[in-house]
């Protein structure tokens, strides 16, 4: 069972195309342009799940989603970092990471000193209470599970505990606070009804739409496959972007915006032992208690303190360098990838580091489609029950025993196998190798006549030396499409150009 929630990642792609429509249209509430987002994203979901093109998200390799992942966290943190030590100096932490860290670093001097301590502090007892519990789970086995429950509290515990003690310090000075606080918070369904779609505002953020579909895409499908490795069961993509689809067309309407599958809360769920449907509903309730109920106790959580929660929250999901590594060992043009989509991701935005990954990745996999390698077979003889049978090896295999000896089959008759398909990509890229082996191995026997030596082309390369004498004449290519399942006109027709030029080469026409 999956939760699903606005999460960082997707609510940094939301926040910048409000910020872009709001540059044109200030008028226009926030809200509204959000819950528009979510509308056509959720229609453009639904559609893609109810066609059965789920399909469509294997063509995002772990590379693009890794880098992903790790970008927009290091975006994220980044931007919170001016929080975290209440910076007061003005500058726009919606611009590249890059230039986010270099600003922030020039305005340390005017951090501060009580925000920064909420900050800090906060964060560090994040991650010592995260440490503590890990080590007592190992320690204690037996105690796993209330370690994990005790972990995953520890958010709500320093949001308590750094609220009652801003509590304390800012009761009686509710007008001019020691650091910045929330403030207040809208209690219950503020902006519940029918949302305002604006064709105006749409053609503004369509641009941009393709990049909020692919986060909510990339997000749910690598939560639920990983829920799915470990619970040990396959999902159906389509069935997935049906649901994630349906709660984004509905969520407007209590004035939710995008949302997609969240690792931490699906999580929690599962260990607490959810799996059915009915555990969705036993969390609305507790929502719905705690929207009309504790809103009033927010005003006091520092902003410093939940900009840590941010940063530990979004920090998880920087993989260790060596994920990296082994991207390197097992495919070197995937830590290419993952680093070309980390590096747009710092220095330029989001949805740009997804748009390059992924037109990256497609480049990687047509060229490596395209110059397919074909292969020529030689035959050897190997020893089966006192009998000996023929085995057919490729003549260019580099790990082959040095100590076996190919030969062909019979002089003039070629092996060739397609080793990944055979389609208009890769046609030209077989037939060339094909005639430029063919073309090395046998002599030309059918010399066309022209009635004068300036009729001939000058490319045409007959020439009157006698060097391939001693080759043998073409007399047949036999074909191995054990590895195609299918071919189009183009392959057919590079075939019959194939057979046309090396027709030179077979038994001459009497």
């Amino acid at each position: 069972m999956l939760t699903y929630q606005p999460v960082a990642v997707t609510s940094t792609v939301v926040g910048s195309i409000i910020l872009d429509v709001q540059s044109i249209y200030p008028d226009i509430p926030g809200p509204q342009i959000a819950f528009s987002i979510a509308i056509i994203s959720g229609s453009i979901i639904v559609f893609m799940g109810l066609a059965r093109l789920g399909f469509i998200v294997d063509f995002i390799p772990l590379p693009a989603i890794t880098a992903f992942m790790v970008g927009s966290s290091i975006t994220i943190c980044s931007g919170q970092v001016k929080g975290l030590l209440g910076e007061t100096a003005s500058f726009s932490t919606n611009a590249p990471a890059y230039q986010i860290i270099i600003d922030t670093l020039k305005s340390l001097p005017t951090a501060q000193g009580y925000d920064a301590a909420m900050g800090v502090t906060a964060l560090f007892t994040l991650y010592a209470l995260r440490g503590a519990c890990n080590y007592g789970a190992r320690k204690h086995p037996r105690f796993s599970k209330l370690f994990f429950f005790l972990g995953a509290l520890r958010t709500v515990f320093v949001i308590v505990f750094f609220a009652v003690i801003s509590f304390a310090v800012n009761f009686h000075r509710h007008a001019n606070p020691a650091f910045a606080l929330v403030g207040n918070v809208p209690r219950g369904f503020e902006h519940a009804g029918v949302p305002v779609l604006t064709g105006d505002v749409i053609k503004l953020f369509l641009p941009k739409l393709p990049a909020c579909v692919i986060v909510l895409l990339i997000e749910h499908i690598a939560v639920s496959k990983s829920f799915g490795r470990v619970n040990n069961y396959t999902i159906d993509p389509s069935q997935e972007l049906i649901a994630i689809g349906v709660t984004n067309l509905l969520g407007p309407f209590v004035g939710a915006y995008p949302a997609t599958g969240a690792f931490s809360r699906s999580a929690i769920q599962s260990k607490s032992g959810a799996r059915s449907p009915f555990a969705g509903i036993i969390t609305a309730c507790v929502v719905l208690i705690a929207m009309y109920a504790l809103t009033p106790g927010l005003y006091y959580i520092p902003k410093a303190s939940l900009s840590g929660v941010i940063i530990h929250a979004v920090g998880d999901l920087i993989v260790p360098p060596n994920t990296i590594y082994q991207f390197w060992l097992i495919s070197p043009l995937d830590a290419v990838i993952f680093a070309v989509g980390l590096i747009v991701a710092i220095v330029s935005t989001i949805p740009n580091s997804i748009y390059a990954t992924v037109c990256l990745s497609v480049a990687v996999l047509l060229f490596r489609h395209a110059k397919a390698p074909g292969h020529f077979l030689g035959q050897t003889w190997v020893n089966d029950k006192d009998a000996q049978r023929p085995l057919f090896l490729p003549l260019d295999d580099a790990d082959a025993n040095p100590a076996i000896k190919f030969e062909n089959p019979r002089p003039g008759v070629f092996l060739y196998r397609f080793s990944e398909g055979f389609n208009y990509p890769n046609a030209n890229h077989y037939s060339d190798a094909l005639v430029q082996m063919i073309s090395k191995s046998t002599r030309q026997t059918n010399v066309e006549v022209y009635a004068k030596k300036g009729d001939r082309p000058w490319n045409d390369p007959v020439s009157s030396n006698t060097d391939d004498l001693h080759l043998p004449i073409l007399r047949a290519i036999i074909l191995d499409f054990s590895a195609v399942n299918n071919v189009d006109v183009t392959c057919v027709q590079n075939l019959m150009d194939v057979r046309k030029q090396l027709d030179r080469r077979s038994v001459p026409v009497a």
